[in-house]
């Protein structure tokens, strides 16, 4: 299937190519919430080197490719019909992959099993989109999570038709079982930035009550996991 090919510059060494596919619906191209999740991964202010790393919802791999060329060992997930795409991009920029990547089914809501144990990072761009789909989303977040697993979610924020209320409700369900966080937009890449994409980081619940006290008013700093061998 013919496609277009975007390039998402890098801090250093060549620019990621990034396969695209003009048919094949909101998984084959690459969101503005993807190049600013992607630069964010590359301010170094998440320690990814020799890090286990999942991506919900990868689409083109944009996100995770980026945290395998910063030393991640990163698994990209979608549903099968996008697998063909993800691993033409990682064929594509293997050569600048220092950490390793591989591509793998994974439907929202069903067993994760194959999946465990909890990575250190899940990484979602623009995953909230679709309102059947956020029920089965966050059993999949829950399910993998682990009490030390940094998710880092960034969406862009819509305001036409049913997005507010589907954001509401996916917030208001997250927030049962998870701690939010926003990351300041002054955290953000200085080119990769918009007043309306955010990027958040969430962990599950904690029990101690004071370590979930001060919620997003305390400056972000990204977790550094320990590493698993």
């Amino acid at each position: 299937m013919a496609g277009f090919v975007r390039e998402l510059e890098r801090r250093a060494g060549p620019a990621l190519r990034l396969e695209q596919r003009a048919a094949g619906g909101v998984g084959s191209v690459v969101w503005d919430a993807a190049l600013v999740l992607a630069k964010f991964l590359e301010t170094g202010a998440c320690p990814l080197a020799r890090r286990h790393v999942l991506e919900l919802g990868a689409g083109t791999g944009a996100v995770g490719i980026m945290a395998a060329t910063l030393g991640a060992n990163v698994t990209v997930t979608d549903l099968e019909e996008l697998q063909e795409l993800l691993m033409v991009n990682i064929e594509n920029n293997k050569h600048l992959v220092t950490g390793s990547v591989r591509a793998k089914v994974l439907k929202w809501g069903e067993d994760v099993t194959e999946f465990q144990p909890p990575p250190d990072y899940i990484l979602m761009a623009d995953c909230i989109y679709y309102e059947e789909s956020l029920e089965p989303l966050l059993k999949t977040l829950k399910d993998l999570t682990g009490p030390d697993t940094c998710v880092l979610c960034c969406y862009e924020q819509r305001t036409m038709g049913k997005n507010p209320e589907i954001e509401r409700k996916y917030f208001e369900l997250l927030q049962r079982d998870f701690e939010l966080e926003t990351i300041p937009l002054d955290k953000h890449d200085e080119e990769y930035r918009s007043e309306d994409i955010h990027i958040l980081n969430i962990h599950r619940k904690s029990t101690d009550k004071q370590e979930m006290q001060g919620g997003c008013q305390k400056e972000f700093q990204c977790p550094d996991p320990a590493i698993h061998e």
